[in-house]
């Protein structure tokens, strides 16, 4: 699996499945990164919001597997919703980082994060912060440009008013968790739908219907469920520092049926995600 590509709509390749590096704190970020990148993956997530950026590229140096070989995706924050603010974002990007590019930045969220779920959707502001990622991209910054969080009426806004396609929308997706209208309605659009959490940040783990499934398959359950996202077309994005839940999380060589996939399509949401339910993107 981790060999294994999907292809952007502009031709760029990025590997079908990430490492995520959210709540990686500094001290231990660019040993998480080594570590994964040792086991065999290729694509590592970040975020300006993660404050991490730096150290997770300074792993990417210290790997000893040159940068070409690396898909780095970074997050431009979702305060920024000005042109000049945004483009000064993503230079301070690369500046913390010490690089001349990244593979793919995105939006991290339509709206800034003390004002999600609320109306105002920041049409305007998210246009112009779109305008600066394109810049950045057609001056070689970036490779490919997307977003995150982005509902259906958001992607309209980018697509009516840009000049470049998002490649991208990332967005919270797993068992008992599956936004199926907005996934369908963006890979129509050709956006590659990427999920983060794929085990609903551990909550998962508490579910007998997945683990008596797990048990069926001969497998563990963050494996049934990144299975699930990757049968979907989906980009799973499992966090983690442990290696050995790296190497696991890669061990996903099997199959659902489609029975078994209908079943983990239709499971009871989850009502509560525990200590990340203060999070905006969980409530």
């Amino acid at each position: 699996m981790l060999q294994e590509t999907y292809t952007l709509t502009n031709g760029v390749k990025v590997p079908k499945l990430g490492l995520g590096t959210w709540l990686i704190d500094k001290e231990n970020a660019a040993q998480a990164v080594k570590e994964a990148i040792n086991i065999g993956y290729r694509h590592i997530d970040t975020a300006q919001d993660y404050f991490n950026e730096a150290e997770v590229a300074a792993g990417i140096k210290a790997c000893g597997v040159s940068r070409e070989e690396i898909f780095l995706t970074t997050k431009l924050s979702a305060q920024h919703k000005n042109y000049e603010d945004a483009v000064a974002a993503i230079d301070s990007s690369l500046q913390r980082m010490g690089l001349d590019y990244v593979d793919l930045m995105i939006i991290h969220s339509p709206q800034p994060w003390d004002k999600f779920g609320q109306s105002d959707r920041f049409t305007t502001g998210n246009q112009q912060a779109w305008q600066a990622l394109e810049e950045a991209q057609n001056a070689g910054k970036i490779r490919a440009i997307g977003l995150s969080n982005f509902q259906q009426s958001d992607i309209d806004n980018i697509l009516k008013n840009g000049t470049i396609a998002p490649a991208v929308n990332q967005i919270l997706a797993h068992v008992t968790n599956t936004p199926a209208a907005l996934i369908q309605y963006a890979q129509e659009k050709g956006l590659l739908v990427e999920a983060y959490s794929p085990i609903g940040h551990g909550e998962l783990f508490k579910n007998a219907q997945l683990a008596q499934m797990a048990e069926k398959y001969e497998v563990t359950i963050p494996q049934l469920c990144i299975r699930y996202t990757l049968q979907l077309g989906l980009l799973p994005i499992p966090k983690t520092a442990n290696p050995a839940h790296m190497k696991n999380n890669a061990e996903v060589d099997f199959v659902i049926s489609p029975d078994d996939m209908a079943v983990l399509k239709g499971m009871e949401k989850i009502k509560d995600y525990g200590e990340a339910s203060m999070f905006p993107v969980y409530q």
